[in-house]
């Protein structure tokens, strides 16, 4: 098997993925539906009523980080899935149900998107977390890149099936659809041979745990500026449901189909980027500032762009640079965490990645519906120039970064270590 899918060379995360895979789709195709309803059938295309809906599904993160990673590091990470797989199936069940009697109000549409980012805070971390049980220290930063493609596969595939369906159906059947999606990922949790898992030590309940977590992120300035960068990126620049909806509905006239192929249009790019980054055997901090560069400038790319086919086409390099930062982020944090701490660390990742969301979405659509969704996509554009600047500050600060001229158009970055030689960052 290429060194593209080698985790997929192991039963247990082959399953895993299979199952990932179908629940991912089916999630996606509820986010879909679960926009277009508040922006169209329960708003007047208000953008910020979006942008609540997801602030209060990214708000649980943030509240609870104290205990969440805490619960992964202490509890059976697999049968700990299968609790939270099974609540959100039932949410999504419930409010399938709900839209398709015409009972469901925006009111109860924000209560939901609470309960589901409560059930959310609690299994991200675990998930995350799990891939370290599924393949030894050798195919993790894989495992985590070939994770992302399943994710953004979904990406690609859910939004659109999701237009489709709400255009031919209804909204009300995609949330049921998305409720059965759970059973695959509940199926392969139960099969996995849990005698071939990677299993790592529990943390034995103990005063101080859950300060500890944030002491060690604390004591390691590394992990602190992949955090900062992600807070900022995440906050006002991830906002891809506000973008997409309002160019789509505000901008160009389209409909729900229109608005899904948008979407698809990103995950194209981020599926590219997954499995790029799948390539690579560790993940590098070059990588993390190339990507937060390209992110800035493919945002200020597509807010100028003057049709919809030329945004779409755009959106597709939005989705790439944004998923290999992303990945890079993700998989750097989990390569360098302490295997006992992994879960506490992996918390406060998730916290500060979505957690920005119910302070950055509200502001994002206060911009759309103030001064244009263009605007808004600038935001995003300026988020990533940011974060690239601050990851660059602190090379040049704590890693002596620095450039030299090789040729006439090539240049050797590099950094060096306590003064002790130079190793190689990047070259171009």
């Amino acid at each position: 098997m290429s060194a593209m899918f080698r985790s997929l060379g192991l039963f247990n995360y082959r399953l895993w993925f299979g199952g990932a895979l179908v629940s991912n789709t089916g999630t996606w195709m509820q986010s879909t539906a679960q926009d277009w309803i508040v922006l169209t059938h329960l708003t007047d295309h208000d953008a910020t009523a979006v942008g609540i809906t997801m602030a209060l599904q990214f708000a649980p993160p943030i509240l609870l980080v104290p205990v969440t990673g805490l619960i992964a590091d202490r509890f059976d990470r697999r049968r700990m899935l299968m609790l939270t797989q099974g609540v959100m199936g039932l949410l999504g069940l419930a409010l399938g149900i709900l839209v398709l009697t015409d009972i469901a109000t925006l009111w109860m549409v924000w209560g939901f998107a609470l309960l589901l980012g409560t059930a959310n805070a609690i299994d991200a971390p675990i998930r995350q977390s799990f891939v370290s049980e599924l393949v030894p220290p050798t195919h993790l930063s894989n495992a985590v890149s070939l994770n992302s493609a399943s994710f953004n596969g979904a990406r690609l595939i859910g939004p659109a099936v999701a237009g489709v369906l709400i255009a031919t159906v209804g909204s009300g059947w995609v949330f049921i659809i998305n409720a059965g999606s759970f059973l695959a990922v509940l199926t392969s949790l139960t099969f996995i041979r849990t005698a071939q898992l990677q299993l790592k030590p529990k943390v034995s309940r103990a005063k101080g745990q859950i300060r500890e977590g944030f002491r060690y992120v604390r004591a390691r300035p590394d992990l602190m500026v992949i955090f900062v960068m992600i807070f900022i990126i995440g906050t006002f620049g991830l906002n891809f449901p506000i973008f997409t909806s309002t160019m789509a509905s505000v901008e160009f006239g389209v409909d729900a189909s229109g608005f899904g192929l948008l979407s698809s249009c990103i995950a194209v790019g981020s599926l590219a980027g997954a499995l790029l980054s799948a390539r690579r055997e560790r993940p590098r901090m070059r990588i993390l500032v190339l990507a937060s560069l390209s992110f800035g400038v493919t945002c200020t790319v597509a807010a100028l762009m003057p049709t919809y086919w030329s945004f779409a086409a755009v959106l597709v390099t939005v989705g790439l640079s944004s998923i290999t930062l992303m990945t890079t982020a993700n998989g750097t944090v989990q390569l360098s965490a302490a295997p006992e701490m992994r879960g506490r660390v992996m918390a406060l990742y998730m916290a500060i990645f979505t957690g920005g969301t119910p302070l950055g979405a509200p502001i994002v659509g206060w911009v759309a519906n103030t001064f244009g969704p263009r605007y808004a996509i600038g935001v995003a554009a300026a988020a990533g120039f940011a974060a690239a600047s601050i990851a660059i500050a602190w090379l040049i600060r704590s890693q002596h970064l620095r450039v030299a001229r090789v040729a006439e158009s090539r240049f050797r970055f590099s950094v060096s270590h306590d003064g002790d030689g130079v190793a190689p960052l990047a070259t171009k």
